[in-house]
């Protein structure tokens, strides 16, 4: 029987693989395709410890060793299962240093069928920063990505970075070197971030964090501070409240916190030398904040190989028109409407910042995205799948916009418990802004059956009327899409903005 094609899939583009040999871990990860914001088919990791016992011995444990090639032998089974067309195998600091690195690098390509490319350290850096270029919006500040090896650091504004470099304070290396005394460790890494210039660039900017130990000590102060939002992406801590929670975690060793069963066992060792490279790092530099990234190495070396134009796209939007493409019932609407709604704002007294531009855009692609859904859920289903999408190029209170304004688009103009959460990280200004767009789409849909065509025709304008403050002007050969329910929602619209609102067909 032949496979049907699967209709949730892009069309166009075919799986790749990514076999990532860390020092700590290893990890497979099936992409849907290489594009601008690449979706995850399929992930696994297998904590093997290739690097440990590399500080004292220089050389990889044997059995760790064993483990990674028996788990390589099913990355490579699950790949050619996940229908990937092309496999990436990429290695670091534990293969790169380690005396029998050679032998297990051969025997890793004999297993996948694949050359492995060994990254140098500074290669490692810059694919950490186009990790952080194709997951932020403009990002600029310095990037630290600590393996289980090695830490690199580079420095990173818009699309360009500088030369990285990479020290030895990877938590496993970093835990071995100071035979797990945190003050060894401490002093030590601080031996190390004192040689490192490039933090002295970073004072008053942002520090890009990335890699698993440092993405667990997010999530445990996630899990802490009972936040709302369980997604790494975009997270972010001013200075002093990053330091004090570094200190929390050093001193937190044996915790009986349940907190910690947020972490894995096999990860909560690490925790107290991740967070002291951390503090080392964050004591040299001064950052105004740190922001926690999910991309990384990989999704960096994807990026390399886009084309330009690929790279230039914003990956927010291109996620945006993807999932419209997807799940609406008209994506061609879904773009009238993000062109329409940039027009029509300015007349309520909205002067947008090119962020605040982004996320109404894509608010305005992703507005029909649970109409399949019963119309009594359909706002829920489009705040949980919006607040909870991998998308990047976001912050969260931006993500919290986006997901609000279609909750109020369905819903209507108020708030609720089931808004109540994401309303605490949109801050009054977005959940304004929100009710604003989530009227305008209310109109709209209604206007425009929810079908692409007639919006264009569509305008605004200040009314002569001295009843009227602005009016929606309309050919009047659409005067048959008049009616008491569309009254009815653009009475709301006015309600809200404090605006006397009229449809005028002319």
């Amino acid at each position: 029987m032949v496979e049907s094609e699967a209709q949730g899939r892009l069309p166009g583009i075919a799986p790749v693989s990514v076999v990532d040999i860390g020092s700590n871990s290893i990890r497979l990860v099936i992409y849907e395709g290489l594009s601008r914001s690449p979706t995850i088919l399929f992930n696994e990791k297998v904590l093997c410890g290739l690097g440990k016992g590399m500080a004292l011995t220089g050389k990889m444990d044997e059995d760790s060793v064993q483990r990674a090639l028996s788990a390589l032998h099913r990355f490579r089974a699950l790949s050619d299962q996940g229908r990937a067309r092309t496999m990436y195998v990429l290695a670091t600091a534990a293969a790169r240093e380690s005396s029998n690195g050679p032998d297990f690098i051969h025997a890793a390509e004999q297993i996948l069928g694949q050359p492995v490319r060994v990254l140098s350290g500074e290669e490692e850096a810059q694919f950490s920063a186009l990790g952080i270029i194709s997951g932020f919006y403009d990002p600029d500040g310095i990037v630290g990505d600590l393996g289980g090896g090695s830490l690199e650091l580079i420095d990173i504004k818009g699309k360009d970075f500088g030369k990285g470099i990479t020290l030895p304070l990877g938590g496993l290396r970093l835990s071995e070197y100071a035979g797990n005394s945190l003050t060894k460790a401490s002093n030590f890494a601080r031996k190390h971030i004192k040689g490192a210039d490039l933090l002295k660039n970073g004072a008053g900017r942002t520090f890009y964090a990335v890699g698993g130990t440092w993405r667990n000590i997010a999530k445990l102060h996630m899990e802490m501070r009972q936040y709302p939002l369980h997604m790494m992406q975009g997270y972010e801590l001013s200075l002093a409240e990053a330091l004090r929670f570094l200190d929390e975690v050093v001193q937190s060793r044996d915790s009986k916190n349940p907190a910690f069963a947020a972490v894995s066992k096999n990860r909560r060792g690490l925790l107290p030398f991740g967070a002291i490279a951390m503090r080392e790092v964050l004591d040299a530099m001064k950052p105004a904040k740190i922001s926690f990234s999910a991309q990384g190495v990989r999704e960096g070396y994807l990026y390399s190989l886009l084309s330009e134009d690929e790279r230039r796209m914003d990956p927010l939007l291109a996620a945006a028109d993807e999932l419209a493409i997807l799940r609406a019932r008209s994506p061609e609407h879904a773009r009238e409407l993000a062109e329409w709604t940039g027009r029509m704002i300015p007349y309520f007294g909205i002067e947008e910042t090119v962020e605040e531009s982004r996320y109404r855009q894509a608010a305005c692609l992703l507005a029909d995205i649970s109409w399949r859904a019963h119309p009594d859920y359909r706002g829920l289903q489009a705040l949980n799948i919006i607040a909870h999408s991998s998308f990047v190029g976001i912050t969260h209170p931006g993500r919290a916009f986006i997901a609000l304004t279609n909750y109020y688009r369905f819903e209507g103009l108020h708030d609720d418990g089931a808004t109540g959460p994401l309303a605490a990280i949109a801050t009054q200004h977005y959940i304004d802004r929100a009710k604003l767009l989530g009227g305008l789409l209310r109109v709209v849909y209604l206007f425009s059956a929810s079908m692409p065509g007639i919006v264009r025709h569509l305008g605004l304008r200040r009314s002569s009327n001295p009843d009227i403050d602005l009016e929606f002007v309309v050919p009047h050969d659409y005067i048959g899409f008049a009616g008491e329910r569309l009254d009815g929602r653009l009475q709301q619209l006015g309600k809200l903005t404090g605006r006397r609102l009229a449809f005028v067909f002319e």
